[in-house]
């Protein structure tokens, strides 16, 4: 008989309803002889598992379906081509995966979101929101076992696809202002500790004071409610005219305009959502004038993944936590993320 284990599981795209706490689905198996199987001992919850929830077109799931992409944990088995982790290591996932052996032009470059086969644990492949997950080995990162399973799961997907926008896309330098909307996002908070690390100014924005307190606590040097109307004349303002150089923008329809307003010259903005919706309006005239640069991002490649982990296991990069929850508890995690009062990630211990 194959061994159980447990789940938060959805059968059906819905609302919270649809979340269902198992403990009969079976352990997966080793199919590959890269494949490896890890027992997740922490996962964390993404804007993304929201959406998955309330489903994505395209994006199809049978019942039983678990979610989650983030997962921290300890490897349970390897297949016999497995060299680069052992029976026992602490491990993150890396929760963007590709088809084994693909040849496309986009993984010869090794930029595998380009790739057709690409997919994410919990949107396309069975996900980290329970006791073991099974995948190839190029997915799993060996991490210190002084780090925190819960802290390491809050790290991956937020973490990759800020390092794509600050590193890769924008290519931050010591000398830019930074603009970054709504601190309270895992996005958001990884791309502040990225623009510091790197030596450049960093502005958040939050309608909280709260989180705004906590964002100066990791760093950030200006500290805007993004409540107040005209938010981009005003860092005009304060920056002489000038604008700020970078603006990292996942929030869409609404704060649009303003990053516009707040982009100077040569002035690049990345972004890579657009939670109050896709539709926004440029004028040509200032893009050329300016010289602007805009830029889509998502996700990031398995190289942009090794480097960000490196500064991870040396402390460089850390996530801040908001809470912990069961597994069980699983629809108070999602309430939690949900509610958009969480500064830091909302994680699952299993």
């Amino acid at each position: 008989m194959t061994p159980r284990m447990r789940a938060l599981t959805i059968d059906a795209h819905g609302g919270l309803e649809q979340l269902r706490y198992r403990d009969d689905l079976a352990m997966p198996q080793l199919t590959d002889p890269d494949d490896v199987r890890v027992r997740v001992q922490a996962a964390a919850l993404n804007r993304l598992d929201l959406w998955v929830l309330g489903g994505i077109p395209g994006v199809k799931l049978h019942p039983g379906w678990v979610l989650g992409s983030d997962g921290a944990g300890i490897v349970d088995a390897v297949g016999d081509n497995v060299r680069n982790v052992a029976i026992g290591d602490h491990v993150i996932l890396n929760p963007g995966v590709v088809n084994r052996g693909c040849r496309c032009a986009y993984c010869a470059d090794d930029d595998q979101p380009f790739c057709l086969s690409y997919g994410i644990l919990g949107e396309h492949r069975p996900g980290t929101l329970a006791e073991y997950v099974v995948v190839p080995s190029v997915n799993v990162h060996t991490i210190p076992r002084h780090i925190p399973f819960e802290t390491a799961a809050a790290f991956p997907l937020a973490s990759l696809t800020a390092w794509r926008m600050i590193a890769s896309r924008a290519r931050v330098q010591p000398s830019d202002q930074v603009l970054i909307w709504g601190i309270g996002g895992g996005v958001a908070q990884a791309a502040l500790q990225m623009v510091k690390r790197i030596g450049a100014t960093a502005w958040v924005t939050s309608g909280s004071p709260d989180k705004l307190e906590r964002a100066s606590a990791l760093g950030a040097d200006y500290l805007l409610d993004h409540r107040r109307p005209e938010l981009g004349k005003e860092i005009r303002a304060r920056t002489g005219k000038r604008g700020v150089d970078v603006v990292i923008d996942s929030v869409g329809e609404a704060t649009w305009p303003q990053s516009l307003v707040a982009l100077g010259k040569r002035g690049r903005l990345v972004t890579c959502g657009g939670t109050t919706g896709p539709h926004v309006q440029v004028d040509v005239r200032r893009m050329f004038w300016n010289q602007w640069t805009l830029m889509g991002s998502t996700m990031g490649s398995n190289a942009e993944f090794d480097a960000m982990t490196a500064a991870f296991r040396d402390g460089s990069l850390m996530p801040p936590v908001d809470s912990v929850w069961a597994l069980d508890e699983g629809r108070g995690a999602f309430e939690r993320l949900q509610s958009g009062e969480q500064f830091g990630k909302v994680v699952v211990r299993l």
